[in-house]
């Protein structure tokens, strides 16, 4: 059965009283066979934390602001107080203002929303520039009609079937098994035309004039750019 909150809360509590955040002086670091128990060796640093100009806390961000000014030279031992100090401090904050949850994972504190902003990682992206149709219905005062779905209804087949793509409407005659010949290109050309391949190379022209539009510009937005 998972612990309370509030026991949750305590036992932190007690670990970090115990001397979770105590800092081991350098004698003792030169001594590992001496004592704990022996004062000159480890110095127990209270929990609480009194500084001239209290902490600034983000707890969403894990941040606390140290306004106190250092020496202007400072050595090792004074830079480490005093990053334990915002540790310790920061720690009595979580542990007083968050909500702890007990889960069979362990005990989790619940975070604020950070309130710092932190600058981007990577530079804002460029706005895209606009193709000759777009500046061409800008110009003439041309509004985008809203989209329709991509189904259309086939009156043959009494179903919706797709505009395009797999068994699309643009489809159409590819697939008959009967088809009337145009009279007009068999003169012209001396034999039967193919409606099922000419209307498959029709679309696929239309397909590849588009690619090629679209190319034309995507270079004409790099050199505006």
């Amino acid at each position: 059965m998972p612990a309370s909150p509030a026991a949750s809360t305590t036992q932190l509590a007690d670990r970090i009283h115990a001397g979770a955040m105590d800092v081991q002086s350098p004698q003792a670091a030169a001594a590992p066979s001496a004592s704990i128990a022996d004062s000159s060796v480890t110095a127990r640093l209270p929990v609480t934390v009194e500084k001239p100009t209290p902490f600034t806390f983000d707890l969403g961000n894990l941040l606390a602001s140290d306004p106190n000014p250092i020496a202007a030279d400072p050595n090792e031992s004074e830079l480490a107080a005093t990053a334990r100090d915002a540790a310790q401090a920061l720690i009595n904050q979580l542990l007083s203002t968050c909500e702890v949850k007990s889960t069979s994972d362990g005990v989790h504190l619940m975070l604020p929303a950070p309130t710092t902003p932190l600058p981007r990682e990577k530079p804002v992206p460029a706005d895209k520039a606009p193709t000759k149709w777009e500046l061409f219905a800008k110009k003439k005062g041309i509004k985008a009609k809203p989209r329709e779905g991509n189904m259309v209804y086939d009156e043959q087949s009494g179903e919706f079937v797709p505009k395009w793509g797999y068994k699309g409407k643009n489809k159409d005659g590819e697939n008959e098994w009967l088809v009337e010949v145009d009279e007009h290109k068999e003169r012209e050309t001396g034999e039967a035309g193919n409606k099922r391949t000419q209307g498959r190379a029709e679309r696929k022209e239309r397909v590849r004039r588009n690619e090629r539009k679209q190319r034309a510009n995507e270079r004409s937005a790099r050199k505006v750019g």
